[in-house]
């Protein structure tokens, strides 16, 4: 389903990534693991298209790069740091309804308020003014409602407080099986129960890759 061949992005000298070889199936649930700089946002950010690259991303037959905006419908993602976005939070909704299919306000109302965001208060209100929480709780209300077959989730919890991530988990426990899900958290407790498949990153090298039938 998704081919990564040969990959490696360097900024100026550095090399970020180097020779990275995997395959994602349907169903995968991935958790990648790694400390400060093992490179784990930017094999994130060339998945999705954002970053030019060495070797070769494909994503459902389609080359990551050259159809990132068609592959938008098909791919969720929470970053690890919310964007300066300018639009105000109905603007914001409009967009994301506008780009998929799959999406429906009912559904993003839904996450939103199992999460305790109250949008119809705050559509109004420009996203970057927001507080780091609310805009995380935004923005996963938005790609988990998009339904997508590949959900990418860059610390998705970090920013939000223990009751809201407790009802994040139970939302993934919910998602299509058939869903590729990748996600990094410094909080490994709060996914084993969620993955099957662990991939272990260090200084932009793959060094560990186990599968599990469960995790408990």
């Amino acid at each position: 389903m998704i081919c990564l061949e040969n990959v490696g992005k360097k900024f100026f000298k550095h090399h970020v990534l180097s020779k990275i070889n995997l395959k994602l199936n349907s169903s995968d649930r991935i958790a990648i693991i790694g400390g400060n700089g093992a490179g784990k946002t930017t094999l994130f950010r060339c998945l999705l298209g954002h970053y030019t690259h060495q070797g070769n991303i494909t994503i459902f037959g389609r080359n990551a790069r050259r159809n990132r905006v068609e592959l938008l419908k098909d791919v969720g993602f929470v970053p690890q740091i919310p964007p300066p976005i300018q639009m105000t939070v109905e603007e914001l909704i409009n967009f994301n309804l506008s780009i998929s299919d799959t999406v429906t306000k009912d559904d993003i109302f839904s996450v939103a308020s199992d999460l305790k965001l109250d949008i119809l208060e705050h559509q109004k209100k420009p996203f970057f003014k927001f507080s780091g929480g609310m805009q995380q709780k935004l923005l996963i209300a938005l790609a988990l409602a998009k339904k997508p077959k590949l959900l990418v989730l860059d610390e998705p919890a970090a920013n939000l407080d223990p009751y809201g991530r407790e009802i994040f988990f139970e939302r993934l426990q919910e998602i299509p099986k058939e869903t590729i899900v990748l996600l990094t958290s410094h909080r490994v407790n709060e996914v084993k129960n969620f993955v099957n498949r662990v991939i272990e990153m260090d200084c932009g090298n793959v060094i560990g890759d186990q599968r599990f039938e469960v995790i408990k």
